[in-house]
């Protein structure tokens, strides 16, 4: 089984035990936000390796592998089963000259790790150096649609009416009134929902899921809101905001990506590519892989 389908296969058994992986109470935890976070470099994972590890259902945010763990002076307990990550694996200078001589493209390849949570390790000290801060999630979220929307690449911005949507052809996002919504979580997910939407148009990240998309029901419509979705949950993992009440916990929406990712063993990994990509635009955050990243994260 390859690294796509195991982490695809950890996120469809998660929504057929009815909960959803990209939806929670985000728990801050200092220097890497509520997202997992590796525990020998401090790093958050991003991605797909985000929503593999949630479906962990661990409390703590920290990860290591187990050679990490004996480095850092703790034992992995008997027992405890790993969780899977997936790395990418780029090709250096010298294989990609090698492959060109061939008439070839020298592609990077995914790799597969194991991790293990802070919870099934014995020895780790009660005060970890990655922890501690505590923010506020609601300054967090205005900070990062000012950021937005002060940058030199944005949609216009409007509240009114009673639907949140974007319009391409105007790149304009539409909202309903902040106080309309039950909590600021659910108008902050909902926005960073539709700000995601906006980072598609040719000028920004360019997605061909969003520019090909024909309507309600599409493949590219699917794909398009899978990554909408995934980007909104990694930045409100990023101020530590709960995405919780932005959509319903239904049979009805669980059941659909439930089928549309056993239909495509490959949709959740792309989606949270594109997602990192659209998060990352909207943060201002550039990313510059190494010979070993990832990028998938």
């Amino acid at each position: 089984m390859s690294i796509y389908e195991t982490i695809t296969d950890r996120i469809i058994s998660t929504l057929e035990s009815g909960k959803i992986p990209w939806r929670k109470e985000w728990r801050t935890s200092g220097k890497t936000s509520g997202m997992p976070y590796n525990l020998a470099s401090g790093k958050p994972y991003r991605g797909a390796n985000v929503f593999s590890l949630l479906c962990s259902g661990y409390t703590s945010q920290g990860w290591c592998t187990y050679k990490q763990a004996l480095e850092l002076g703790y034992q992995v307990r008997k027992g405890e089963k790993s969780s899977p990550v997936m790395f990418w694996k780029f090709p250096d200078k010298k294989a990609v000259i090698e492959a060109k001589l061939q008439g070839k493209n020298a592609a990077p390849l995914a790799r597969g790790y194991a991790v293990f949570n802070i919870e099934q390790l014995d020895g780790v000290p009660a005060d970890l150096p990655f922890e501690g801060e505590v923010f506020d999630p609601i300054a967090e979220c205005d900070a990062v649609v000012s950021k937005f929307m002060a940058s030199d690449s944005h949609p216009t911005l409007a509240h009114g009416g009673d639907s949140a949507h974007f319009v391409p052809s105007r790149d304009h996002v539409q909202m309903p009134n902040r106080e309309t919504f039950a909590s600021a979580g659910g108008y902050y997910a909902t926005l960073f929902h539709e700000f995601a939407h906006s980072t598609g148009i040719k000028s920004r990240c360019n997605r061909a899921e969003l520019i090909a998309m024909t309507g309600f029901g599409s493949e590219d419509y699917s794909k398009e809101e899978l990554t909408a979705e995934f980007a909104a949950a990694f930045l409100c993992a990023e101020t530590g905001c709960s995405n919780e009440e932005r959509i319903s916990n239904s049979v009805a929406y669980i059941q659909t990506w439930i089928s549309k990712l056993k239909n495509d063993k490959t949709l959740a990994i792309q989606a949270a590519q594109r997602a990192q990509k659209a998060a990352d635009f909207i943060l201002g955050r550039t990313f510059a892989a190494t010979s070993e990243e990832e990028v998938a994260a």
